[in-house]
């Protein structure tokens, strides 16, 4: 007569089968319990920092639309606890400064914070101080804005191979003519210099008063552009012709983020 012993042998490992799952399964519920938690508690911190920025970008007379901030770093629950965020990427868009009574134009401006410092009570109450150790901007100021600044009626700006190209109508001795060049670019103390050089102008008569009107003209162009106050200290480091604006890098150390003091 044959016994039944495996058969019992069996629920036993059943028994054991089901604890394991049901163990694995509320740990995948506490796992994403708190990845939940994180990402609501990312999301209040970020939602503190664009009120703090909104009130500095304010603070330097700078419109824009409301900053998108995105708070970088997993998990960040520990950021909390540190007091100190890996990265804060902050978007400003609509970006418009003031410059000598004229407005400058900036679509958008990125702004890339590192190693930021806030502690949870400044971010609970939004008071206190929230420093960057480095930020580092980058923004494109639209053609139009920068051509108006020129003050030359018909005058457009583009980019060209690389670099900054003219066009604008001209009348010389009393025949009205395009001229077409690029310009050298160069920061200095927070300006954009504009320097026009070999000009051209197809028709352009072969008289020395023609090629100096010319050259004139490409003078009272040459202009150094002041930039407006940017938010978060950034200074200007570089600029580039790019197809859709001049593009301008800056960059910033131990940076506060909010209006503070």
């Amino acid at each position: 007569m044959t016994e039944a012993y495996p058969a019992y042998e069996e629920r036993p490992r059943r028994r054991g089968r089901k604890v394991l799952i049901g163990f694995l399964v509320l740990l995948l519920v506490l796992v994403g319990l708190l990845v939940v938690a994180d990402r609501v508690a990312a999301g209040v911190a970020e939602r503190a920092v664009a009120d703090q920025v909104r009130r500095e970008v304010a603070k330097k007379d700078v419109q824009a639309a409301p900053p998108k901030v995105d708070v970088g770093g997993f998990p960040f629950l520990t950021q909390v606890i540190a007091g100190k965020y890996e990265h804060i990427s902050i978007v400003l868009t609509d970006v418009r400064g003031n410059v000598q009574g004229d407005a400058l134009d900036v679509p958008q401006l990125d702004v890339d914070a590192r190693n930021v410092k806030a502690s949870l009570n400044t971010l609970r109450s939004r008071q206190g101080d929230v420093v960057a150790e480095s930020v580092n901007g980058r923004g494109t100021i639209a053609y139009d804005s920068l051509a108006k600044l020129l003050d030359r009626p018909g005058l457009t700006l583009g980019e060209r191979d690389g670099k900054l190209a003219v066009t604008a109508p001209v009348d010389i001795l009393g025949t009205k003519l395009t001229v077409n060049g690029t310009a050298d670019l160069t920061v200095t103390d927070g300006k954009v210099a504009l320097r026009f050089r070999d000009l051209t102008a197809e028709g352009l008569p072969n008289l020395p008063l023609a090629k100096r009107m010319l050259t004139n003209y490409a003078n009272s162009i040459s202009i150094a552009v002041p930039l407006p106050e940017l938010p978060f200290q950034l200074h200007v480091r570089k600029v580039e012709p790019k197809p859709e604006g001049l593009t301008v890098t800056a960059d910033a150390r131990n940076v506060p983020l909010n209006a503070a003091g």
